[in-house]
């Protein structure tokens, strides 16, 4: 509760520069049949349907929900167990590729890496960050290559700094351009990768571990 409280009061800038402009909210759930037919038939136009949904809306962007229960995950890195990973443990902000991404908050470079198997983050940096001497993560997936490079371990980041860009399809392992932004308060060991989602009898344990990420976004209206 502690930690709740202090993300709620910590200022913060935005991440992408679209943040405080008009934008749609997507249902990935199993109650959007549609989607989940289109999925199933034609997957490579997930893509047009994101980018035409949020023209169609006269939006800057869209939204993925947190603790939301997704039909969109079909990679075998979440079906390869009797039950599957589907609980949705960021906030996934669908924009081009290319977009700058900023540090919403000063830290450090905690650590990075290119998650490239299907489905996965692709290329991913996790910032390491101090909240009354308490230490906690952010974690940035689906860049592009470029934005991995020169990084360093320790390296300090500035509030609002730019710490990469959105890459495109290919790069981010075949999803559609966007950012999964995800707060860690115990990455257990990890480097440069961490769940994004997790399976529905875990939720519990995950949500106290991944609190909500609009406590530091602070989107209006979300």
């Amino acid at each position: 509760l502690f930690f709740m409280q202090n993300l709620i009061h910590t200022p913060a800038l935005p991440v992408i520069s679209q943040q405080s402009e008009k934008y749609v909210i997507f249902d990935l759930s199993a109650s959007n049949r549609p989607l989940e037919a289109l999925l199933k038939n034609t997957p490579e136009r997930f893509e047009s349907y994101i980018f035409d949904s949020i023209k169609e809306g006269d939006a800057s962007y869209g939204i993925g929900l947190y603790g939301e229960n997704r039909i969109i995950y079909r990679s075998s890195i979440y079906t390869a167990e009797a039950e599957e990973r589907s609980i949705h443990l960021g906030i996934d902000l669908w924009v081009e590729a290319g977009t700058p991404i900023f540090a919403p908050i000063a830290g450090t470079v905690h650590s990075f890496k290119d998650n490239a198997n299907p489905g996965d983050y692709g290329p991913t940096i996790i910032l390491e960050h101090l909240i009354a001497e308490q230490q906690w993560f952010t974690l940035y997936g689906h860049l592009s290559r470029k934005s991995l490079i020169g990084l360093k371990v320790g390296q300090p980041v500035q509030e609002g700094q730019e710490i990469g860009r959105l890459g495109t399809y290919k790069e981010n392992v075949f999803w559609p351009p966007h950012l999964h932004f995800q707060i860690i308060k115990d990455l257990e060991g990890k480097h440069g990768d961490y769940p994004g989602v997790c399976k529905p009898s875990e939720q519990d344990y995950y949500f106290k571990n991944c609190p909500d990420p609009n406590l530091l976004l602070k989107i209006p209206g979300l």
